[in-house]
């Protein structure tokens, strides 16, 4: 069910879009990933509103909302003009509710999935974001932001340990406060026959209070595509490592699509660094659909141990492995389509479905 509408106030037009849908197949499933007697918990949808002037001035306000079934994200982006030879300044109040499942979950069936390990995240945040102006390839953007983080059970109760007793938080209570400034920059460049991109974030928690995080972390991923005739290859590297106070959430996770395929989210690992390697090489069967073979392989380098409670150790989780597998990707007017068959290190096979909306 879906919704478009343009409201008048003034001389503004504020665009608003919902689109939400009951999800009737949930309730058919054999083993639900929770139990709720809510008919709300099986709604998933998003909200949208843009409001281009906002005190008649042309501040631009932005509010989106998606819901997911176990997950919420709702943001809210308000930015003042400015010339655009001008860092554009934006404050940004954003609360999300995701299960912890990359960390927290349970791996099973020969890590091929991973399910709830009764831990989801509350994550509220506030602060202003500073966007440079594009310089050639190069474009960056900078936050500043507060941060308050607390864990709750599957029931929505705040809990400060997991299933297995281990703090959930780096203070050890029921949240984390922190300061964190992020400076996230990309470069990307195309041609007829290639394609590279580079993205690197860096975060420090400033611990304005003696009870506030204090750390380092930083992420990159490079990408690569190359043309070799009608077929072409693409190839990445993620790599990241954090230092100082962290707590068990702050690890990376790997494991799932977009890491590595053919396990479960966060199956293979999570630890203060981690390296993965992605490779594809897609072929075109016809103009609308094309086949993919590719590999994976990801390792936290040996830092699982060193995460808060070491929960990889008390899940089982190897701290590496490798995927292989081949797919399908079907493209339309309304949308990409996209199927993957993995098999992992332990011989088990995995399916994945994805869509993308053009529009979105």
């Amino acid at each position: 069910m879906g919704a478009q509408k343009s409201i008048h106030a003034g001389k503004a037009k504020i665009d608003l879009n919902v689109d939400f849908t009951h999800k009737l197949c949930a309730a058919m499933m054999l083993q639900p990933f929770r139990n709720s007697g809510s008919p709300l918990s099986l709604v998933i949808g998003s909200l949208c509103m843009k409001h281009p002037s906002l005190f008649g001035k042309s501040e631009k306000l932005d509010l989106s909302w998606d819901k997911g079934l176990y997950d919420s994200n709702l943001l809210i982006t308000y930015r003042k003009p400015r010339p655009e030879w001008l860092p554009q300044q934006s404050l940004v109040v954003q609360h999300s509710v995701s299960p912890e499942i990359g960390i927290h979950g349970e791996p099973f069936d020969n890590y091929s999935r991973s399910g709830s390990g009764g831990v989801n995240l509350r994550r509220l945040s506030a602060g202003l974001e500073l966007s440079e102006p594009a310089s050639s390839n190069w474009s960056s953007k900078t936050s500043i932001k507060f941060e308050h983080i607390s864990a709750t059970d599957d029931n929505g109760r705040l809990i400060t340990r997991d299933d297995h007793g281990f703090p959930v938080t780096c203070s050890g209570g029921f949240h984390d406060s922190m300061v964190v400034v992020k400076q996230e920059s990309r470069y990307a460049k195309a041609t007829d026959c290639t394609f590279s991109q580079f993205n690197l974030h860096i975060e420090q928690g400033i611990p304005l209070l003696s009870k506030w995080l204090i750390f380092n972390r930083f992420k990159f991923v490079a990408s690569k595509g190359l043309k070799l005739g009608p077929a072409f290859l693409l190839g990445s590297l993620t790599g990241g490592s954090i230092v100082g106070d962290i707590a068990p959430y702050q690890a990376f996770s790997i494991g799932g699509l977009g890491s590595v395929r053919g396990y479960g989210e966060g199956a293979v690992g999570s630890g203060r660094s981690c390296l993965v390697v992605n490779s594809e090489l897609t072929v075109p069967l016809n103009q609308m659909l094309e086949g993919a073979v590719f590999m994976d392989c990801g390792t936290d380098l040996g830092s699982g141990r060193h995460v808060p409670s070491n929960p990889a150790l008390r899940h089982g989780k190897p701290g590496g492995g490798y995927g292989i597998g081949c797919g399908l990707r079907f493209k339309s007017h309304i949308g990409h389509f996209q199927v993957d068959y993995a098999v992992n290190a332990f011989k088990q096979r995995t399916v994945y479905f994805g869509f993308s909306n053009l529009s979105s």
